[in-house]
């Protein structure tokens, strides 16, 4: 599992590098989807939003290389990967391969890591009184 985990970490990083970066790049050239795909993407790309959502896969991305703050990495881009989940799978269907291969790597992490997120997920938390 140790191994597998190392994979899924190095991968799901080189795959937000890239995609980061191509956000900031344009190495990687593509079409605006047509439709509401189109429409979504291009209010986007109008408002800056994601120069923001860019960043955050950067950050992420070499958080997750150099093994570093990983659970942080991962919850940074837990929400991204919803998102880009949802976008394709009613806008863009095209696209939802590589969404899911991408959310299979996230879940393998967060397994390999998943003590440092024990916390968050207690049902109930013991009430504290006030000093």
């Amino acid at each position: 599992m140790k191994i597998t985990a190392l994979i899924a970490r190095y991968l799901l990083g080189l795959i937000f590098l890239v995609f980061g970066l191509n956000g900031f790049l344009h190495f990687i050239h593509s079409a605006l989807p047509s439709g509401t795909a189109g429409q979504f993407v291009g209010a986007l790309v109008a408002s800056n939003y994601l120069v923001v959502v860019f960043l955050l896969q950067l950050v992420s991305a070499i958080l997750l290389l150099v093994n570093r703050h990983v659970p942080l990495a991962l919850t940074l881009l837990a929400p991204i990967i919803v998102n880009i989940l949802i976008f394709h799978i009613l806008m863009a269907p095209s696209g939802l391969a590589l969404a899911i291969v991408v959310t299979l790597l996230w879940v393998v992490v967060f397994l390999s890591v998943r003590s440092a997120f024990a916390g968050l997920l207690q049902q109930r938390v013991p009430a504290q009184g006030l000093r």
